[in-house]
């Protein structure tokens, strides 16, 4: 988490106060752009540790063909 910003690392109030942000119609481009760094580092390492998981695209279709 980011303490610098929150001064917190308990993500249930780094979540409330995003949420707060977000009804009061609030954007904060830096926390934007580090939950989008966060997010692609997290993809990237399951991507190595368990390689594409196409799992949305068979499911969908095994229900849309039934």
């Amino acid at each position: 988490m980011d303490t610098k910003r929150t001064g917190t690392t308990d993500p249930f109030n780094s979540l409330r106060e995003a949420i707060t942000r977000v009804m009061k119609g609030q954007r904060d481009p830096e926390a934007v752009k580090a939950a989008c760094e966060r997010m692609d580092r997290m993809r990237e390492e399951i991507r190595q540790k368990h390689g594409v998981l196409d799992i949305a695209v068979p499911s969908i279709r095994e229900l849309r063909d039934r």
